[in-house]
């Protein structure tokens, strides 16, 4: 009869439990479609839905299959007013290639008629979403103003700048790169 000491069937009893929990862990934990509850590169952008300045709402994941620029911006804030005319421009080239731009006003450290001001005085066509509570730029731990996110046709960020102004030869590569992977 062969025997065993306490020390291998304490060795013994950790490599079966180490295997149960990797194995109970795959089951209940699969990272092929990980949502996180705040904003990070590589995952899922957290979902939102907010009114846009026309009075109707948008929610995020319904723009699945777009390329999406989401930009959080105020009224007051230098950078933001000097980058809002190359997402413009960037808007207006690659729309037709399932590129939107989404900028959501920080309007709870904003005032809602100077928004409105801005972007009726700069022409802007894109959506322009009214983050009054402040609970998206929460979600998105915004930190500095402008912030991008570079969201993919899955919905997942693929980069995000804080600060700019950003340049319109960045936004138009991040454009191009994003609308030619995974083109539907």
């Amino acid at each position: 009869m062969i025997k065993i000491s306490a020390y291998r069937w304490f060795a013994l009893l950790c490599l079966f439990l180490t295997a149960l929990w990797i194995s109970v862990s795959s089951i209940f934990f699969k990272a092929s479609e990980q949502t996180v509850v705040f904003a990070q590169r590589g995952f899922l952008a957290p979902d939102f839905e907010l009114r846009s300045i026309d009075g109707g709402t948008i929610r995020l994941s319904d723009l699945r299959g777009k390329v999406v620029i989401l930009n959080f911006w105020a009224s007051w804030c230098p950078p933001c007013r000097e980058e809002m005319p190359a997402l413009q421009r960037v808007y207006q080239a690659y729309q037709s290639q399932g590129v939107e731009v989404i900028a959501v006003n920080a309007t709870s450290q904003d005032t809602l008629s100077d928004a409105l001001s801005f972007v009726q005085d700069n022409g802007l066509t894109f959506s322009v979403l009214l983050d009054e509570q402040g609970g998206v730029q929460s979600t998105y731990r915004i930190s500095g103003l402008p912030t991008t996110f570079f969201i993919d046709r899955e919905g997942k960020i693929r980069e995000l700048i804080i600060g700019g102004p950003l340049s319109e030869a960045l936004l138009l590569a991040q454009a191009q790169r994003l609308s030619q992977q995974g083109e539907p």
